[in-house]
């Protein structure tokens, strides 16, 4: 692929990744992910500390697969649902190899809950490893997302 259109794709990936969750789209998030593809969301002291302990860590296909199994059918009507709007911005792509990019952007998650109130979920960074295919699409490869805060005003139930 052209160097020049990769941070088009980059971009369109993200856009494709955030849309899917505030839409609750759980087979387009997947769909996000390449074969090989990972999650993880982490807290920033533990990243900074080298401490393996995340929130969510989906480190293979399967269980980004589970995790839309539980949210979709294991959890589904056990918590107090709220939607999500994403923003990103995206800092940093440099290649990483043939195909690969390493991609770093800002992020900030609001949440509405049922009651109607909206405030900031989290903040934090993506850490994230894109393939770009011969016909110019990206896919993560892997995606860590780095919140920047240590507490949330609820529990997280979606990716981030």
């Amino acid at each position: 692929m052209n160097g020049s259109n990769v941070p088009a794709a980059v971009d369109a990936l993200q856009s494709r990744y955030i849309s899917s969750l505030d839409r609750r789209d759980f087979d387009a998030w997947l769909g996000c992910f390449d074969e090989q593809g990972s999650y993880i969301c982490i807290s920033r002291e533990n990243e900074e500390q080298s401490l393996p302990l995340a929130i969510m860590m989906d480190d293979s296909r399967e269980r980004l697969k589970d995790r839309v199994s539980y949210i979709t059918q294991v959890w589904a009507g056990t918590f107090e649902d709220y939607w999500t709007r994403h923003f990103v911005q995206r800092l940093e792509c440099t290649p990483n190899g043939a195909d690969s990019y390493l991609v770093v952007s800002n992020f900030t998650v609001f949440y509405t809950s049922a009651r109607g109130g909206s405030e900031i979920l989290v903040a934090g960074c993506y850490a994230d490893q894109v393939i770009v295919g011969a016909d110019g699409t990206a896919k993560f490869r892997a995606k860590k997302a780095v919140l920047d805060t240590t507490t949330t005003p609820r529990y997280l139930v979606y990716p981030v």
